[in-house]
């Protein structure tokens, strides 16, 4: 069984030590950060993350403008790509991490994403993504991360072109809501999934064991997505 997480962790700006807690708590193979810190001492940061929460870290950060890809170490990191995505005049920067790897045998592309806040960013944004999976088979493909609409909206329409799933409607599993965490309302963060993938779950990991309602509201502004999939070998 493969666990991804997706998480917002707001630069770190929060509690750590709840955020970590958490982090352990998921248990995941491959963690998908968004808003990891970008400017002084990001890279030590980082490592500090990685290594407080059992996971090494991957790529992105400062080059993607946030987005990050954690992995275990138990998997096997084949590729890695940091990718500026064009910008929109006077927004902030969007970027993708993204890494290939081979977990239980099975290799797959695993991408960190954020989107931008206005519903024509968030379209080039997808354009922009679309471009950099040139080449990246779409059945083993997963990105993750904080989309910033709801579900039905026009960036989701978008990245289901590209052939994924949103994980959460294959196989509800959890709270829904992920935004915010002090009083969640709104779907805004998802893992999207490609057809080689079996979703056996999918939602935010408010109940699992370890997994307290204290460290979710403290450790960021955001819920963390859990996704328990498995990867059908082609």
């Amino acid at each position: 069984m493969l666990r991804v997480l997706s998480y917002n962790i707001r630069s770190l700006r929060d509690d750590r030590a709840a955020l970590a807690r958490v982090v352990r708590a998921c248990a995941p193979d491959l963690v998908c950060v968004q808003e990891a810190p970008r400017f002084v001492l990001s890279r030590w940061q980082l490592r500090r993350l990685a290594a407080a929460t059992g996971l090494r870290h991957v790529c992105g950060g400062r080059a993607t403008h946030g987005p990050v890809v954690l992995a275990h170490p138990a998997v096997e990191v084949l590729a890695r790509r940091e990718v500026a995505l064009p910008r929109t005049r006077g927004l902030h920067a969007r970027g993708l991490a993204l890494a290939t790897v081979r977990v239980g045998g099975q290799e797959l592309a695993v991408g960190s994403l954020h989107l931008g806040l206005r519903p024509d960013e968030r379209l080039r944004n997808v354009a922009g993504i679309e471009a950099a999976l040139d080449g990246v088979p779409r059945e083993s493909l997963l990105l993750a991360g904080d989309l910033n609409e709801p579900p039905g909206g026009p960036a989701w329409h978008a990245l289901a072109a590209l052939g994924l799933r949103d994980a959460y409607a294959v196989a509800p599993r959890g709270p829904e809501p992920t935004f915010s965490s002090a009083n969640p309302r709104r779907r805004i963060d998802a893992v999207l999934v490609g057809g080689a993938f079996t979703v056996h779950g999918c939602g935010v990991a408010a109940e699992l064991p370890g997994v307290r309602g204290g460290d979710l509201a403290r450790a960021t502004d955001h819920l963390p997505v859990l996704a328990e999939l498995h990867i059908v070998p082609r």
